[in-house]
């Protein structure tokens, strides 16, 4: 696979747990705490996805 469907693959992954985790794992947790911990990951995810895109980009000369 090369890394435009990686980077597809992942994009579609996080939108899906961003939408998915805390309506399904996490529904039945009424501490903050648990959707603090998930929230935080997907933020160092998200980030490092896109660091991991916008490392790959060059100037088309």
């Amino acid at each position: 696979m090369n890394r435009r469907r990686w980077a597809l693959l992942l994009i579609i992954g996080l939108i899906i747990s961003a939408y998915g985790v805390p309506y399904t794992l996490l529904s039945q947790s009424y501490a903050w705490t648990g959707a603090f911990l998930f929230w935080i990951g997907f933020a160092v995810a998200a980030i490092l996805v896109n660091i991991w895109i916008s490392s790959q980009w060059r100037d088309p000369r």
